[in-house]
């Protein structure tokens, strides 16, 4: 009888989260602050790492940067502080013509660089260490980085197939592992997972990097129920799954050209937007276009070759080839202009 019971709960609850869902389609969530708060992103040298930063800079959050090219990451420093100057300004007259009591709070707005290769394990632990140390405990994880080789599997060189597991997942865990007790303690956090439609849906040519984001999406859908099982609500995970984003990680990628029209790469500015409004309402995953979603349902429930039906009609089965066409080309010129 008990499980007849639970069995009707359940039910309720689910056509519950039904309802709740819809309601956050036609009233948009309040979003949360993060003023204040310690933001750690890492790949913050560029792409959407750097758009990530100056997201959170406009928020008045206290960013640590890490990017394995110190001198874009300080570039993107430079970006940060210039916004902090402005969020100063603003705050400074607020605080002239509103009073203090309805004014901005005041914000401790720093930016804080680090060369950190997420690739290695140890680097990770150290560089997390010293964060601790010099910063403090970080409250947001935007685990961002990420690498493609850009080589069809059996021509590419195994280093480069373990680069990619390590950097597009395995990071994934060890920055986790660094930032996420503290977080325990104080049941307060958000860990982000910036992995990919590519990691909810595969494509020919990009093996490696189709089963590194894979497994960050494992890795993150895992942890939320961890976190979940654990009753940690107050540590938030979101998801984040863009289709092609036109930064030049996978320029020359072409679907069929009468789709392109209709679905075109999206701009680095608009999946970043999309992004932050998903973290700052705690939402468990945001995948744009919206048609992701569906893309996604569709594999989930039709057969095998249906879906390769599917792909070849948009193109989508050879879709990375001309990108990867491109990269050898590269390679070659390079191997050639060095004289190897």
């Amino acid at each position: 009888m008990n499980i007849l019971l639970e069995l009707f709960v359940v039910t309720f609850r689910v056509l519950w989260a039904f309802v709740l869902a819809a309601a956050k389609w036609l009233v948009r969530p309040k979003e949360k602050s993060v003023a204040g708060q310690v933001c750690l992103i890492t790949g913050a040298g560029s792409g959407l790492g750097r758009l990530f930063a100056l997201e959170f800079a406009r928020r008045r959050a206290r960013l640590v940067l890490w990017d394995i090219n110190t001198q874009s990451n300080e570039e993107t420093a430079g970006m940060v502080r210039h916004i902090y100057r402005e969020v100063a300004q603003a705050a400074a007259t607020s605080r002239a013509g509103e009073g203090e009591k309805d004014a901005l709070p005041r914000c401790d707005l720093q930016v804080y660089t680090y060369t950190c290769d997420v690739g290695k394990r140890e680097n990770v632990y150290s560089t997390a260490e010293r964060v601790r140390k010099e910063v403090g405990e970080v409250s947001v994880l935007v685990n961002n980085a990420g690498v493609v080789s850009g080589h069809h599997l059996l021509e590419c060189p195994d280093e480069l197939i373990e680069r990619t597991m390590m950097v597009n997942c395995h990071a994934h865990f060890w920055t986790t592992k660094a930032f996420l007790p503290k977080m325990l303690e104080m049941n307060h956090g958000h860990i982000v997972t910036v992995a990919s439609s590519l990691g909810l849906f595969s494509t020919a040519g990009v093996e490696d990097y189709c089963a590194s984001k894979f497994g960050a999406v494992g890795f993150h859908e895992s942890l939320s129920h961890e976190l979940k099982a654990a009753e940690k609500d107050g540590i938030k995970t979101t998801l984040v799954c863009p289709y092609l984003v036109d930064t030049g990680m996978f320029r020359g990628c072409r679907i069929r050209k009468e789709i392109e029209p209709f679905l075109p790469p999206l701009k680095p500015e608009y999946c970043v937007k999309q992004a932050m409004r998903a973290i700052l309402t705690d939402q468990p995953m945001i995948c744009t276009p919206r048609l992701m979603y569906m893309v996604t349902f569709m594999k989930s429930i039709l057969p095998f070759e249906a879906v390769v039906c599917m792909y070849r009609f948009l193109g989508a089965d050879k879709c990375m080839y001309p990108f990867i066409a491109q990269r050898k080309q590269a390679t070659n010129n390079n191997e050639a202009k060095n004289g190897i």
